[in-house]
């Protein structure tokens, strides 16, 4: 790579793949772009960020261009650049103000913030601290933006007279249904029965018109499985769905919660015994699963897996056409037989909502813990306004959008991406099937999709296999991504998928309801960089001590949220919410900070680079879950296994968490390590998890372990982090 724009050549543009001819072309217009107004080349006067600013402003770089070409501009602009994550990405003062935050600070920063507004990007900054300090204010404005009715409004936004809440009381008095304000048109913000909710196809069909569900059907839909819902359970009974986020699934969702029950979320990855788990927290009474999972041709049990899990009432949907070609048990029923409960009514459209308190629980989701076992995490109708309100106010979503997260209703992701779109008027993209292959990202296209949603192994399966080529996805107006840290150079071809788009980077967990860190497009953009925290979000990082480093100064240490947050849990199901979240935290401003568990850099420039977990938990593909519950796997995987430990080691080139297992063997015995790692990963995708993936495996005489005998991971991690960094090296 080149030192420098400057010494970028032409043999340099052919190297990165273009042919001679085309080169020439193209660097004879990068040399244009070098040269300021004033007539000098980039030496000493333009910036490199001035640079790149020119080279996205001018779409100079195509996205059928060869990511080589990409990653040789990107590079070399910003090789002599020292200080911040260099940005990729630039707001403009006109597109900022068409943004959904910056008509808001137009209409209303005037009168809040005074003289001292100056337009949405200069005062994004005031007006976020403003929204800190004043949360009652912010929510009352934001609440208005979204397709949210009461059918008894509160007493006031926040009651902060409860001292033993630490969230305050939210929307106090308030009577609502949250699901039903999902489906009713508003005309306020554009949403209408003839709006299309939902686009979907079926893996397999890529030749044929994606499909379409209006709003005024998928309401009908959903009334009628809610009225079949008071035939088969008990009012108030928990309801696990464990299928693919189909749209099947999604209407089951909403009409689980229209009618008053309490969905229980189990992800269609999970094997029998983590479903009998989450299905006995929970103390559910019925699930919704498929026959089968269908992926990329092939057709992998659900319904089996389920049968061994639990006795529950099972209702089974197909997964291909309308009939099962599976035996049932005596009890579960089909979809079909299900729907046919509602014959008999005169209307079986027609259902009256349930309306419930604010606090009223919807949703059980499940998140892994410390200690292995999976929290058991309530949410009530307040956390779908966060999860939305926070879509409407970071991914910018409106009326006339199309959103697409490929995802499951079982883990937090899911809920969002089904309130987030709902409740701000936005159309929810679903592809029933696998986003590996090149159906989903033909249907990306096909489907107008504005919005996309991501974990960072999908962009980096999608970049090595090549799978957009020949696929337009400008209409693309952002990205966001979470579940993983994301890789520098898998970020740039994404975003040039669709001419240097902003990719929205979300870091939160299921007891938030969203993130606490994102990005905004009132700021300038770094890959793999959180801009901002997000709004009303206040945090603290904590050093070694637990005192919390002044809020301007780069540093590296445990994030801590200022507890006043809205949607966030005040309960757990089977754990001490207060012990988890609140023991042991320092107070801050007369307030007691709640845990979170992130180690988080604040970089010169004041962005954030999240490192990991402060705790033994690992994420691995997106999926939280902790080094105990590995362990206890791969314990018993092989005789001559003594014990195991399990760590997880970002890359230093970037990109999500490895999964490592270091393993102590019994006196004289011996295994290769790639024996052992098909041993470990064969036990762990059987009893935990497939989708978790070992990557390495090391034998060592003894552990690093304390006075008290716990074992030290994180010497471990420190460890293998060095000794693959040499490895790569070499």
């Amino acid at each position: 790579m080149k030192q420098s724009a400057e010494e970028i050549d032409v043999e340099d543009i052919i190297g990165a793949g273009l042919a001679p001819e085309e080169a020439k072309t193209f660097y004879k217009a990068f040399r244009r772009l070098l040269v300021s107004e004033e007539g000098t080349t980039t030496t000493g006067v333009l910036s490199a960020d001035e640079v790149w600013r020119r080279v996205v402003s001018n779409r100079f770089l195509r996205p059928d261009h060869p990511h080589a070409l990409h990653q040789l501009l990107y590079y070399s602009v910003y090789a002599p650049w020292r200080g911040p994550p260099p940005p990729y990405w630039f707001p403009s003062l006109t597109q900022a103000k068409q943004t959904n935050l910056g008509r808001l600070m137009e209409a209303y920063c005037p009168e809040l913030l005074g003289p001292s507004y100056q337009d949405p990007i200069t005062s994004y900054k005031l007006f976020y601290t403003f929204a800190v300090d004043h949360p009652e204010v912010y929510w009352q404005i934001v609440l208005k933006q979204l397709s949210v009715q009461f059918r008894k409004n509160p007493i006031c936004v926040l009651d902060r007279g409860d001292s033993s809440k630490h969230n305050g009381t939210w929307f106090p008095g308030s009577v609502l249904n949250i699901a039903e304000c999902c489906l009713l048109p508003m005309k306020s913000i554009g949403k209408e029965d003839s709006s299309i909710a939902i686009l979907w196809r079926d893996e397999g069909e890529d030749h044929l018109p994606v499909n379409k569900l209006l709003l005024k059907d998928l309401r009908e839909q959903v009334m009628m499985v809610a009225n079949a819902l008071d035939v088969t359970f008990t009012k108030g009974d928990a309801i696990a769905i464990d299928m693919p986020m189909t749209v099947t699934a999604v209407i089951i969702y909403l009409a689980i919660v229209v009618a008053g029950f309490v969905v229980v979320s189990i992800a269609d990855s999970f094997v029998a015994n983590e479903i009998s788990t989450r299905l006995h927290v929970s103390n559910a009474k019925g699930i919704f699963t498929q026959d089968f999972v269908v992926r990329g041709g092939k057709k992998f049990p659900l319904y089996s897996r389920v049968v061994e899990a639990s006795s529950c009432k099972a209702i089974v949907i197909p997964s291909v056409g309308n009939e099962l070609d599976i035996q049932l048990r005596e009890h579960d029923l089909s979809w079909k037989a299900f729907l046919s409960s509602v014959d008999h009514l005169q209307r079986p459209n027609y259902y009256s909502p349930v309306y419930m308190p604010m606090e009223a629980l919807t949703n059980i989701l499940f998140s892994s813990g410390t200690t292995g076992a999976p929290k058991a995490i309530p949410w009530t109708q307040l956390a779908p306004i966060r999860g939305a309100a926070d879509g409407w106010a970071h991914a910018d979503l409106q009326p006339g959008d199309v959103y697409c997260w490929p995802t499951n209703l079982g883990w937090v992701m899911g809920p969002i991406v089904l309130y987030s779109c709902f409740l701000t008027g936005a159309t929810l993209a679903l592809y029933h099937g696998s986003p590996l292959g090149r159906g989903f990202c033909k249907f990306v296209q096909d489907a107008g999709v504005t919005v996309l949603g991501t974990v960072p192994s999908l962009v980096k399966s999608w970049k090595s296999a090549r799978l957009t080529e020949g696929v337009n996805w400008t209409k693309i107006k952002l990205f966001a991504s979470t579940g993983e840290a994301s890789s520098v150079d898998d970020d740039l071809w994404l975003s040039s998928q669709s001419y240097y788009k902003p990719i929205i980077e979300c870091c939160g967990g299921t007891e938030l309801a969203s993130s606490y860190i994102q990005c905004s497009l009132l700021q300038p953009q770094a890959f793999g960089a959180f801009s901002t925290p997000s709004m009303t979000t206040d945090l603290v990082i904590l050093d070694d001590n637990g005192i919390p480093y002044p809020s301007d100064q780069p540093c590296v240490g445990e994030v801590a949220l200022i507890p006043l947050y809205m949607g966030a849990t005040d309960r757990l199901l089977n754990a001490d919410h207060e012990e988890v979240y609140f023991m042991g935290m320092p107070m801050y401003r007369g307030m007691q900070l709640r845990r979170h568990g992130d180690i988080i850099q604040r970089t010169v420039g004041c962005y954030f680079v999240v490192h990991g977990r402060a705790d033994d938990t690992m994420n691995l593909g997106g999926i939280k879950t902790s080094s105990i519950e590995i362990e206890r796997v791969c314990n018993g995987a092989a005789e001559n296994v003594v014990e195991t430990a399990a760590v997880s080691v970002k890359p230093s080139t970037g990109g999500p968490e490895q999964l490592v297992i270091v393993a102590l063997l019994k006196p004289g015995s011996h295994y290769e390590t790639d024996e052992l790692k098909k041993i470990f990963s064969k036990a762990i995708h059987a009893n935990l998890n497939p989708l978790f993936k070992v990557s390495f495996v090391k034998v060592v005489p003894e552990f690093p372990r304390t006075a008290s005998n716990k074992l030290l991971r994180r010497v471990l991690r420190d460890q293998i982090k060095q000794e693959l960094a040499v490895r790569c090296k070499l």
